[in-house]
């Protein structure tokens, strides 16, 4: 269900095409399996469902672990725009949802990067056939809302921007959908999409409601001239094994409590960052996760069959912490969450998945993985072969993760990178690359050119990409290449250093100049030179 998107990486279109095995590749002197044309080495989303793997933020699918199809045939509304991409994903079964957003090409008068909703895409046969749903949004006159006993008055959501669909879940038992739309807060849907409701999550100024208590406040999670309501923003969203609700905020984690049979409201408790050692590790809640540990034949709660652990990655908010994992392990006789923090690295984790007490976190410095669930950790910063080699990756950060076949002896552990997917079939111990071979513009090819140089992607999108490989061959040793990139004027935009070996080399580029900016859309060239062989070719880069 995990998105993620403020990693910004954000997101792809959907439609069908058959099963694609694209021809391996080489880099930095080992092979990578294809993934097929049209899908992302930046990997913004991981979802398993049994032995299928889902990744965005262009949808591509893996029965098998090996082989994948790309869906390509947009099904979208005509007015959707064409760089709409995955920003959040959830599977059951069959059922796949995707919500989809896109970012403005231009900042905000603040300077900010705005975030629009496009609505989703949902399939009901594993992805075979698409059908697509609109945003959720509200009309002009939803300017009041019904929560329990009390009308409140409500500021209506009308326009996409800052509303993108964050997370998503859908309810196994019911098909409910729910979705965690940031300026749209928390909104579920009982009819596949057709229309959403809000729901109501407890203001910044108390800790719970209950519908059967008269309330007067203002339901408007953003809106200009008023306060922002940090306990009203959705970030993340999850159903768990007994149908109750989690939902993050920016004010910490509201969980659902006591179901009002009148209304078919929820009473809700939020529970926020304090200091203690039995609180969440921050108050801004970015993802929810449940770890299957249970007896799936005896009924939630049974003596023997206690519930599943629930884990939360959080940022510091506004009442501090720090970026880090709690997990709730269940109520004390009171009633009151049992909260622990198993994970406070010094950077941020994105995303988390379980193959029973091995959990493995995706963070901003490598992946962590625990075999004892979470009690102890060990952090992995550089993936290897079966045969010890190093798989050559742009950077040590991981965006998300999953693990298809839990619970049984082929199970398989993937991990999305700025720059490929990887895969263990041991437990992490060893992986497997696969990365996008993509040919210069027009060669509608699988292979790669036979020439001296080619760069890849191409176009090159860095917010989606990560990285542009310029792939150069020699036939000796020449210690190191100099790779200079010039924007259309011929201005030299960046210079650097990349290996030079003989053989098949590559020079990884990210979009930055070298003050550290994002270069402009446009043509650029670049020219490898080493041991006094000079190539070149061109680059487009298309945000």
């Amino acid at each position: 269900m995990r998105l993620f998107s403020f990693r910004a990486l954000a997101l792809g279109v959907l439609g069908l095409t058959g099963t694609v095995a694209a021809q391996p590749i080489f880099s930095g002197g080992i092979e990578f399996d294809g993934l097929p044309l049209g899908a992302r080495n930046a990997t913004a989303n991981l979802e398993a469902e049994g032995g299928r793997l889902y990744a965005g933020p262009r949808l591509i699918i893996s029965e098998d672990g090996q082989t994948f199809r790309f869906e390509d045939d947009p099904v979208f509304d005509p007015s959707v725009p064409e760089e709409a991409r995955i920003f959040s994903l959830d599977v059951e079964g069959d059922v796949i949802w995707a919500g989809l957003g896109y970012v403005e090409p231009e900042p905000d008068a603040n300077g900010n990067t705005v975030q629009v909703a496009a609505g989703f895409a949902f399939s009901t046969d594993g992805g075979q056939t698409w059908a697509y749903r609109f945003p959720q949004l509200d009309a002009q006159e939803d300017d009041t809302l019904v929560y329990g006993v009390s009308t409140l008055e409500a500021v209506p959501v009308v326009v996409p921007q800052q509303s993108p669909p964050f997370d998503i879940d859908v309810e196994a038992a019911t098909g409910d959908v729910w979705v965690a739309g940031f300026a749209s807060g928390l909104r579920r849907s009982q009819n596949n999409g057709q229309t959403w409701e809000r729901i109501v999550l407890p203001p910044d100024t108390t800790d719970r409601i209950d519908p059967t208590t008269p309330y007067d406040f203002l339901y408007a999670p953003t809106a200009p001239g008023l306060p922002q309501q940090n306990g009203f923003l959705g970030f993340a969203v999850l159903v768990d094994e007994s149908g109750t609700v989690w939902a993050g905020t920016a004010a910490g984690v509201a969980r659902s409590d006591t179901l009002d049979a009148a209304s078919g409201d929820l009473a809700w408790r939020r529970f926020a960052f304090d200091g203690t050692s039995g609180s969440i590790t921050g108050d801004f809640v970015v993802a929810i996760e449940e770890q299957p540990l249970g007896d799936p034949t005896l009924p939630v709660g049974d003596p023997g069959n206690p519930r599943n652990p629930v884990w939360i990655i959080s940022r510091p908010g506004d009442a501090g912490g720090v970026n880090g994992l709690t997990v709730w392990t269940g109520d004390d006789a009171d009633g009151q969450p049992l909260f622990e923090p198993r994970l406070i690295p010094g950077n941020r984790v994105n995303d988390i998945a379980f193959d029973g007490t091995n959990v493995y976190a995706a963070g901003s410095d490598g992946l962590y993985l625990s075999n004892d669930d979470g009690v102890t950790w060990q952090t992995i910063t550089t993936f290897r072969t079966a045969q010890g080699t190093v798989i050559p990756l742009g950077s040590v950060s991981t965006f998300a993760a999953a693990v298809t076949n839990a619970g049984t002896p082929s199970a398989t552990v993937w991990v999305s990178t700025g720059d490929g997917l990887v895969k263990s079939t041991d437990g992490g111990q060893t992986w497997t690359a696969f990365r996008v071979n993509v040919p210069p513009a027009g060669d509608g090819s699988d292979e790669a050119p036979e020439v001296e140089s080619y760069a890849y992607p191409n176009p090159f999108t860095p917010g989606a990409d990560g990285y542009c490989r310029i792939r150069y061959d020699l036939t000796q040793d020449a210690g190191t290449s100099r790779v200079r990139i010039f924007d259309f004027g011929m201005q030299l935009v960046r210079d650097l250093e990349a290996p030079a070996r003989a053989g098949a080399n590559e020079a990884l580029w990210d979009g930055l100049s070298s003050d550290g900016t994002r270069v402009a859309n446009g043509a650029y060239f670049y020219v490898v030179e080493a041991g006094g062989t000079t190539v070149s070719g061109k680059i487009l880069v298309l945000e």
